[in-house]
């Protein structure tokens, strides 16, 4: 007969690899990104919940129909989950979308999609892809503070905007501010190959996703 100890450790192993199953698949598809290239619907919500509290991003897919192809993805595959908000200028914007898995980062870097005509300006809580340059857009997402119309003419396409929890979104922690090698803040290079454990040690104050979810 089993003891009941030995049940119990039986039963709780079961439930941790039940547990892990999905996180592993998601993990897989993640390592894919070729694969991930699902068509998002006309308009859709995405809902972060994160370490100040609770956002949700509207996104319309005809302001930029490649961009919010890929963060649809992107959302609804689990990237932004535990995701640092790594670049955060008080009075311009903040930025995230490189994830803490050095591995994921070595697949999605180079996972470019090309531009979209720029059809909305980048005025305060819109959402909108950074790039490196033309046709290079990846992961990383920024949301502005404040009416920055100047970057619509640098080829920067919205694809939605924050509707509930701007003033969450205010509350990240903008600390650090611009990054390195021109500021005090984290340096992208190093996030990439490194991850979150770099952000941990480093700035340990940045705030980050917790979760993040298509909203049905």
């Amino acid at each position: 007969m089993i003891s009941r100890r030995l049940a119990l450790s039986l039963a709780a192993c079961l439930l941790s690899t039940a547990v892990a199953a999905p996180a592993l698949a998601q993990h897989a598809r993640l390592m894919d990104p070729a694969a991930l290239t699902e068509q998002a619907p006309a308009t859709y919500k995405a809902k972060f919940e994160t370490s100040k509290g609770a956002f949700v991003v509207e996104v319309t897919r005809a302001w930029a129909p490649t961009g919010a192809d890929r963060f649809y993805n992107l959302v609804k595959n689990g990237y932004f989950d535990d995701v640092r908000f790594f670049r955060a200028i008080a009075g311009f914007m903040v930025q995230f979308g490189v994830n803490g898995d050095p591995a994921l980062n070595a697949k999605w870097r180079v996972a470019r999609i090309p531009d979209d005509r720029v059809t909305q300006s980048n005025k305060r809580g819109m959402i909108t892809f950074a790039t490196s340059g033309p046709n290079a857009r990846t992961t990383q997402v920024f949301i502005n503070f404040r009416d920055n119309g100047r970057l619509d003419d640098m080829g920067f396409a919205p694809f939605g905007r924050v509707v509930s929890g701007m003033d969450v979104v205010d509350k990240l922690y903008s600390g650090y501010g611009e990054g390195a090698p021109n500021g005090a803040g984290p340096d992208q290079n190093r996030i990439q190959f490194e991850g979150n454990a770099y952000l941990s040690k480093s700035f340990p104050k940045l705030d980050y996703v917790k979760k993040a979810t298509i909203e049905q």
